[in-house]
């Protein structure tokens, strides 16, 4: 087995929350320069800015898992990812049928921008990213799972925007394939706090949440697995066949 670095969510400036100077460039050098195998690109209701990175870079370094941070009706932020162009399209066009038509204030929010490798604009979002969609976290779930992708409620030990500080509690029959804490949690006193948890024995995985350039790669999740792909990812974080994840 070969162990590789990961931090799986990130934003870039498509985020409105997500700093200007969160390019493309800059996300994949940081990454590469601090050692960094697999990178998670997570903007806010939106695949476009990974795609394009992922685009990009091709069969070069890092690799890039593509997919999105959903905020859904509830206000809970969930980590979704999909493999293939097929799969996400139907992702994309899912929190576009979803989201609901607030234009993006500027001013207010920040700028909703992809760019490709030269800085270019390539895409706005016209609405506003942030917003909740009109889908239950189960939604989500199911419809991550009818794609083939990996769904993972995000930052979970927060207390706000997570999916104990929304509903309480992690519900036992939600369809997940792992649970996300933030860069300084202590998982010991999560679980001694929830435990519930402890009898659910999910994976877990540590990510940096990154929305400025200070912020990327404080956080990483060791991938013990033969090889970087989708299915690959999805294994370890399930252990199956001698794959697994550490933080």
């Amino acid at each position: 087995m070969n162990r590789f670095r990961a931090d799986l969510h990130n934003h870039t400036l498509l985020s409105p929350c997500g700093d200007i100077e969160m390019t493309p460039a800059l996300i994949v050098g940081t990454a590469l320069k601090k050692g960094y195998d697999i990178i998670g690109i997570t903007d806010h209701n939106s695949t476009v800015q990974g795609r394009e990175i992922r685009r990009m870079l091709g069969d070069s370094e890092p690799f890039v898992l593509c997919g999105a941070e959903i905020t859904t009706r509830e206000e809970v932020h969930c980590l979704a990812f999909a493999d293939g162009d097929d799969s996400l399209d139907a992702l994309q066009n899912f929190l576009e049928d979803s989201l609901p038509e607030i234009p993006n204030d500027e001013e207010v929010f920040g700028y909703q921008l992809a760019v490709n490798w030269e800085e270019e604009v390539i895409y706005e979002a016209p609405w506003l990213l942030i917003s909740a969609i009109d889908k239950g976290i189960e939604e989500v779930a199911a419809f991550v799972a009818s794609i083939g992708g990996i769904f993972i409620p995000a930052h979970i030990d927060k207390m706000h925007n997570s999916v104990i500080s929304q509903l309480g509690f992690v519900p036992p029959d939600l369809q997940y394939d792992a649970l996300e804490i933030s860069a300084s949690c202590n998982l010991e006193g999560l679980l001694a706090a929830n435990p519930g948890l402890k009898k659910m024995n999910p994976s877990f995985i540590r990510s940096s949440d990154a929305h400025y350039p200070e912020d990327m790669c404080r956080a990483v999740t060791y991938f013990n697995m033969p090889s970087r792909t989708f299915s690959e990812i999805r294994k370890a974080l399930h252990g199956e066949e001698g794959r697994s994840v550490e933080i």
